[in-house]
């Protein structure tokens, strides 16, 4: 599972790619650690090569998303396939989140 950091303007996007499971999550936990350790207040997921997640990608994205609000963050997420996002909406997720159709619309929302 591939994980590209990049900062535009004042935004981190993280684009994740194949897999966030079980198997995957460290890594991408391991990942986000570092992004967090420059205090960023907007970060964004970019969903748009991610195949699958699980319950345990789910752990992570949700433990991001507190992680930034504790600190006075957001987080947006983009790109969703419709796999992908149908799991965000079977969990609930997606009242909780903000979910867009792209980055744009997500960086406006941010």
């Amino acid at each position: 599972m591939p994980v590209r950091v990049v900062t535009r303007d004042d935004v981190v996007i993280i684009g994740v790619q194949g897999r966030l499971d079980a198997v995957t999550a460290p890594a991408f936990d391991r990942e986000v650690e570092s992004v967090l350790a420059d205090t960023p207040t907007k970060v964004l997921i970019d969903g748009t090569g991610l195949d699958y997640i699980s319950s345990a990608g789910l752990r992570s994205i949700l433990a991001l998303a507190k992680k930034l609000q504790a600190g006075g963050g957001r987080l947006a997420l983009c790109g969703l396939s419709g796999l992908v996002r149908e799991i965000f909406e079977m969990a609930g997720l997606h009242t909780m989140l903000t979910i867009c159709r792209d980055e744009a619309e997500a960086r406006s929302r941010l």
